[in-house]
C-alpha cells in the first residue's frame, strides 16, 4: 500500500501533530495554528487520526549498522546542506508511513526510525511572536520576528482582499513615529526582512497597528490610515 499524496499544508500539519517540525518550520507551524482555525483542525485532525497507533504498533529500533553509517557520512565531511536534506527525507518518510498505516492500521509494515531522537540542533536565539484579532471577527494576523535573521514570517491566510484597500503594518516605537513593517497580503504567509536599524527596535513587548490604507500601502505624502488592529509581541 502507497501513502496518500500530501500537499505541502497537510505534511506541516502532519509533522506538527507528530512533534517533527524544527527551527523556522516550527515557528511557522506553531503561527499558523494560533491564527488560521482551518490549520489547528487539520493537526487536531492528524493528532486524533494518528493516536492509535501508539497502542497498535510495538516501537522499532532501527538497524544495527545504521547510526555507524549515518556518522561515517558525517565524519567524510558531508555537507551541512546533505544532512539537512537527509533528515528532511527521512521526516517525510515517517508521515508518509504514518498516513499509510492510519489509512489501514492492520497492515503490520510500518517501522519508525528512532531517527528524530537525534541530539537537537543548537536553538538560534528565541524568536517573538504576536497573534492580531481583527476587529470583532475570529480572523488573527499571525505575525514572527526571527531575530537571528531579521525578518518576520506574516501569516494572514484567513484574510481577504476588497480590491479597494490594503493594511500596512506598523511597529510603534518607545520614541518617534510609527514605523512600517510592509503591506500585508491577504490570503497569503510570507517572509519580510527587515533592516537591521528596523529590527533593532523590536523586542519582547513592542506593540504594532494595523491601518487600513490605499491600495499600495500609505501615499508618502499623507498620514497614516485609521488603525483597525492592534498587538504586541511575546517570547514564544
Amino acid at each position: 500500500m502507497t501513502a496518500p499524496e500530501l500537499t505541502e499544508r497537510e505534511r506541516l500539519a502532519a509533522e506538527h501533530a507528530l512533534r517533527l517540525l524544527e527551527g523556522e518550520e516550527l515557528v511557522m507551524a506553531r503561527g499558523l495554528a494560533a491564527s488560521d482555525p482551518d490549520f489547528a483542525r487539520e493537526v487536531s485532525d492528524w493528532e486524533e487520526r494518528l493516536a492509535p497507533l501508539q497502542d497498535e504498533l510495538a516501537g522499532a529500533q532501527p538497524g544495527a549498522d545504521l547510526w555507524d553509517r549515518i556518522q561515517a557520512r558525517l565524519d567524510g565531511g558531508t555537507p551541512v546542506a546533505e544532512v539537512t536534506a537527509l533528515r528532511r527525507r527521512v521526516r517525510q518518510w515517517q508521515v508518509a508511513s504514518l498516513v499509510s498505516a492510519a489509512a489501514a492500521i492492520a497492515v503490520a509494515f510500518l517501522t519508525i526510525p528512532a531517527m528524530q531522537q537525534s541530539p537537537a540542533e543548537p536553538q538560534p536565539e528565541a524568536p517573538l511572536m504576536a497573534n492580531i484579532p481583527i476587529g470583532d471577527t475570529s480572523l488573527r494576523l499571525a505575525v514572527t520576528y526571527l531575530p537571528d535573521r531579521s525578518e518576520m514570517l506574516v501569516s494572514a491566510s484567513g484574510l481577504t482582499a476588497d480590491g479597494v484597500h490594503d493594511h500596512e503594518l506598523w511597529l510603534v516605537p518607545p520614541q518617534g513615529e510609527l514605523r512600517s513593517l510592509g503591506v500585508v497580503k491577504p490570503g497569503e504567509e510570507v517572509r519580510m526582512p527587515l533592516d537591521p536599524d528596523l529590527a533593532s527596535l523590536i523586542h519582547d513587548g513592542s506593540q504594532m497597528v494595523l491601518t487600513r490604507e490605499p491600495l499600495g500601502g500609505k501615499p508618502a505624502d499623507e498620514a497614516a490610515g485609521p488603525v483597525v488592529a492592534e498587538g504586541a509581541f511575546s517570547l514564544i
